[in-house]
């Protein structure tokens, strides 16, 4: 039991080692001129004044970019694990809801150029990606409901035929595109992609999952006890109906904030939560926080992947999620003494 709680420290310690590994990565920068930059904007070095090629490398590209993944990795996680346990499944994962494919129909409806021009002028990509997972998630939500109940089995339903629909919408716009450079962008930014991070992009994306991270630990109780089913749960005392409603919120708030900045980045709200749950437990207080450093770590090392496994070119880092992610998720299962509860 002890080991269990020195899992999130011992991530911890390894997360600020991977950020500055990262940060390394790639030409023009040697490692005693990234440790420069640092410690010149992190420990306040006035007299040690990096060259300002190194600086802009390092502080304004590279570790915006490694800040947004640790944040897109590690709020997919927890959102995967709270997912898991609204519809006890263990192949549950953030864009269940059909966020995924509203926000990307959204964007490829924007970039395209098939939306009205008024309407074009009002909006950015990662504005309309938003509004095209809101749009789907809405629709899930209002059909999976019955009566006062939330439906689970609807749920699911609901958001397989929202992802087929809002799928088949992006490949009719790609499609009928005759501008071979935007089917590129939009095809690139539909597999994942954080290489347009900023400082200015990250203050959003940090409170959305900072609250939902936050959101759930308190929920943390409700959870565990939503493990055993809806019944049960409602015999214990908890609000089955009420909490449902506020995870799908928090779900569609920080997984359609994410994908707006980041794309739709695969595998890791699926198998982090599994990976974790094999060391902490099913716990919820333990298994959240855990989810989220690992789920940041492993982001954080994609994405260093994506940008450095081809000279001068980048890959979208979905790709990287996917092969990495899914012999890992095959062998995870095959372990005899893997509970999924």
């Amino acid at each position: 039991m002890k080991r269990r709680w020195l899992v999130i420290p011992t991530l911890l310690v390894l997360l600020v080692i991977s950020v500055v590994l990262a940060v390394s990565v790639g030409a023009d920068v040697g490692k005693g001129e990234v440790v420069r930059v640092l410690g010149h904007h992190l420990a306040g070095k006035a007299g040690d004044v990096p060259d300002a090629t190194a600086d802009r490398i390092v502080w304004y590209l590279r570790m915006p970019r490694a800040l947004l993944a640790l944040l897109v990795g590690g709020g997919l996680s927890i959102v995967g694990a709270a997912m898991q346990t609204l519809v006890r499944n263990p192949l549950a994962e953030p864009y269940i809801l059909g966020i995924s494919s509203g926000a990307s129909a959204g964007a490829s409806l924007f970039y395209m150029g098939f939306l009205p021009p008024v309407v074009s002028m009002a909006l950015s990509m990662p504005v309309a990606a938003f509004l095209g997972g809101l749009v789907s998630v809405t629709v899930v939500y209002l059909v999976s409901r019955s009566g006062r109940r939330l439906s689970v089995a609807r749920l699911l339903l609901a958001g397989v035929a929202m992802a087929a629909l809002m799928a088949s919408v992006t490949s009719f716009v790609t499609l009928s595109s005759p501008d071979p450079d935007r089917l590129r962008a939009v095809l690139f930014w539909l597999l994942g992609s954080l290489h347009k991070a900023t400082w200015s992009l990250l203050p959003l994306p940090a409170v959305v999952t900072a609250s939902g991270l936050l959101a759930l630990l308190i929920l943390a109780r409700p959870l565990d006890a939503m493990l055993i089913g809806d019944e049960p749960a409602h015999n214990l005392g908890v609000p089955v109906e009420i909490t449902k409603r506020l995870l799908i919120v928090l779900a569609a708030l920080v997984t359609g904030v994410l994908v707006a900045v980041s794309g739709a980045i695969g595998f890791v709200g699926l198998i982090i939560p599994h990976a974790v749950r094999s060391v902490v437990g099913v716990t919820h207080r333990r298994l959240l926080p855990a989810c989220f450093v690992a789920g940041a770590l492993f982001l954080l090392w994609a994405d260093t992947a994506a940008r450095a496994l081809l000279p001068l070119e980048e890959l979208p880092v979905g790709i990287i999620t996917a092969l990495c992610g899914v012999p890992f998720f095959l062998i995870l299962l095959r372990r005899s003494e893997y509970r999924y509860t």
